[in-house]
């Protein structure tokens, strides 16, 4: 590993349970979370007083949110916006609660099999309603590359980040995300890397578009984490495994035949082991 990266990951795909989080990333000594979904429900559908909870419980374990990894941008740009921005600020106050400035979010949905560019005004108008509110209530918003929103190609993230890139507005990068949109990750990499601020680790095949474990997919996972390295990235690799269909798990187990899906768990690790790889190699 480098100095200056630290892991965290999405614990939610080990299990909803916080006790069961909690006891997979202290084995796998990662003392970082992004956190989705607790305990049942979303992060950002608790009260304060339940993320008070969630947060005293962390805190007693030594682990930290590196990011809130909200649902904000993440409905149909035709969607009334209103109850959006509602879940917004509250989601703000989450973050305040949690102690990390970083939130998660997405571009909107697009329209099925329809050209983006009608809906790009309206994209701007509700991103820049967002940006606004996090300056005047100091949090970070983190723009993920998630497939079907405004957002998912290079060259609109490109867009994004000249219309709103600072100190409040900055780049996820996620490698299967452009992998599934068939968008060349050393090319997006090339366009993004003076905004990426957060990574998120996770692989997929340009064939079917089948998220894998990191190194094992066409995301050029590893030649991009050089570069990041070579450039002084200086912040969080966030596991994201998707990996619980994994179809190549027979590959690597003995005995797998027998089993139809792997674990939270088991996912979760192999993930890890598959990043640890790479970061070791380089």
């Amino acid at each position: 590993m480098w100095n200056g990266i630290q892991l965290s990951g999405f614990a939610d795909e080990i299990d909803m349970s916080l006790e069961k989080q909690i006891e997979v990333l202290k084995k796998l000594g990662i003392s970082h979370v992004e956190m989705r979904g607790v305990n049942g429900k979303g992060l950002v559908e608790h009260s304060i007083e339940e993320a008070r909870e969630v947060k005293k419980r962390l805190d007693g374990e030594g682990i930290r949110l590196s990011s809130v990894g909200s649902p904000i941008g993440k409905i149909n740009i035709k969607d009334d916006f209103a109850p959006h921005m509602e879940l917004y600020r509250h989601t703000v106050e989450i973050a305040h609660e949690m102690e990390t400035p970083n939130i998660r979010m997405f571009s909107f949905f697009m329209p099925q099999d329809e050209s983006y560019e009608p809906y790009r005004g309206a994209v701007m108008d509700r991103l820049g309603q967002f940006v606004d509110y996090a300056k005047a209530n100091d949090v970070l918003l983190l723009h993920e590359n998630e497939k079907d929103i405004y957002g998912d190609a290079a060259s609109r993230c490109l867009e994004i980040m000249k219309a709103f890139y600072g100190d409040h507005f900055k780049a996820v990068f996620d490698f299967a995300n452009f992998v599934q949109c068939k968008q060349d990750t050393l090319e997006a990499y090339e366009l993004l890397k003076p905004y990426i601020a957060y990574v998120h680790i996770k692989d997929a095949l340009w064939s079917d578009a089948s998220v894998v474990p990191a190194g094992m997919g066409d995301g050029h996972v590893e030649e991009i984490l050089k570069m990041l390295k070579k450039e002084g990235y200086e912040g969080f690799l966030s596991l994201e495994p998707h990996l619980s269909d994994f179809a190549g798990f027979q590959a690597l187990e003995q005995n797998a035949s027998q089993k139809k899906k792997l674990s939270g768990e088991e996912a979760f690790t192999m993930a890890y082991e598959a990043l640890k790889q790479i970061l070791d190699k380089i």
